[in-house]
């Protein structure tokens, strides 16, 4: 293959978006591989309320509420929220469920690791503020505890 055949190949493929082309002539073997690069793609989105802010909100209020007398057990830790143990489990704790200090009430994975999560007081759960399955950052609001 002569180096004018390569380059009129290149022309002709110079607009392709191919991604892999090998030619065998004469005992020599060509392999071509382009990798086209798309620049601007548009993609429309929809207007998006932001789940951390409704969250906070949602705390926020609750706590209000109750004017002042509620503990408000927050994440250590960024992850992904869960309230039981594997998916066909029951959840730690429900509203209204008694608590102890020390007692897991939920689990944040973070980096695959399972990170329980204990009652910081003994108390009532007022009220769960997360979806089990969702992500959490470092100090969001997880559960509404009434000392007991």
């Amino acid at each position: 293959m002569e180096m004018n055949d390569l380059k009129e190949l290149m022309t002709l493929l110079k607009d392709t978006d191919i991604t892999e082309l090998q030619i065998e002539k004469e005992g020599a073997k060509v392999k071509i591989k382009r990798e086209k690069f798309f620049g601007h793609i548009e993609m429309q989105q929809q207007p998006s309320v932001d789940k951390r802010e409704v969250k906070k909100e949602t705390a926020a209020e609750a706590e209000v509420d109750v004017e002042g007398r509620l503990f408000t057990v927050t994440s250590p830790i960024v992850g992904t929220f869960y309230r039981s143990p594997s998916p066909d489990a029951p959840s730690f704790v429900e509203s209204g469920s008694r608590v102890k200090k020390g007692q897991v009430i939920c689990i944040v994975e973070a980096m695959k690791l399972m990170n329980e999560i204990e009652s910081e007081i003994d108390g009532v759960v007022v009220r769960a503020l997360v979806e089990s399955g969702s992500p959490v950052e470092y100090g969001e609001p997880l559960f509404l505890i009434e000392p007991v």
